[in-house]
């Protein structure tokens, strides 16, 4: 079985959001587009140059924070920031000014001297946040960024990811919906190792319309309930339970038509031939 199988995207300018569910291929396609892991077939391609290879090509223009990104715990934030840039060849004066302006930017000039092995984990995210806009790249790939952030730094993220998709290429990768809905231009759905769909937002959003459904059942019929509809979300309210899902008719009489969100999207391209599950 491959990670990824006929699989084939052209990027541009922007915030490219990689939805999936976990196994899907996502972190491969990160690893092959970071030079990190070669492909056994097929091409990646920067400005028509295969990165593949020259890897250096994609190497001097990218930042990267890979989901299983580890730091140095004897090393305080300012220190690891300096030896990453260093190792991006970036000149002393322009990293120390560069590393004060991200400190800034990721909320950590506080901590800036403290050892990254005291930090939580949602301040390392952030390190590895300021580690991959070192070198102000022309390709940032995140793979699952906001893992470990409170709801307060996964805004600022957000926030800061749709600030710089303006003239780079932003890959995002996750399978957190919300993220992408909040800052994506562009959408790919894959899963099992194949593109499901590949579209704007508002195209994935227009494909659902009509089919997405709320109705109210007893709290004692909601697992029968999943057994018989794709439900995408429930909500428990003191005359039972709101019920949400995708059906192309009314699942039940008393079934509304309701707006579509890129949840039940998601839903309608990645789990369409799976059943429902409790």
């Amino acid at each position: 079985m491959h990670a990824l199988d006929a699989f084939s995207l052209d990027l541009g300018p922007g915030v490219l959001g990689l939805l999936g569910p976990n196994g899907a291929g996502k972190s491969t396609l990160m690893r092959i587009l970071a030079t990190v892991t070669r492909p056994t077939e097929g091409r990646a391609e920067w400005n028509g140059v295969d990165i593949v290879a020259k890897p250096d090509t994609v190497r001097a223009v990218l930042g990267f924070l890979p989901q299983d990104f580890g730091v140095y715990p004897n090393l305080s934030a300012q220190e690891f920031l300096e030896y990453i840039a260093a190792a991006k060849g970036i000149d002393g004066r322009a990293a120390r000014t560069r590393i004060d302006e991200l400190l800034v930017l990721v909320n950590l000039t506080d901590a800036r001297k403290r050892q990254l092995g005291g930090f939580s984990g949602g301040m390392r995210q952030r390190v590895g946040i300021a580690q991959a806009l070192l070198n102000d790249p022309q390709l940032l790939i995140v793979d699952e960024p906001t893992a470990g952030l409170d709801p307060e730094e996964r805004v600022r993220f957000r926030n800061l990811l749709s600030e710089l998709g303006g003239e780079r290429i932003i890959i995002l990768s996750t399978h957190i919906v919300s993220d992408v809905e909040a800052t994506a231009t562009h959408i790919a759905l894959i899963n099992k190792g194949k593109l499901v769909a590949s579209a704007a937002p508002e195209d994935l959003l227009r494909d659902v319309e009509g089919r997405v459904w709320e109705w109210i059942v007893p709290s004692a019929e909601l697992t029968d309930a999943k057994q018989r509809f794709r439900i995408s979300s429930t909500m428990r309210r003191s005359d039972g339970v709101r019920v949400r899902a995708v059906s192309e008719t009314a699942p039940t009489p008393n079934a509304q038509r309701v707006a579509p969100t890129l949840e039940d999207a998601y839903l309608l391209y990645i789990a369409a031939a799976v059943p429902a599950t409790a």
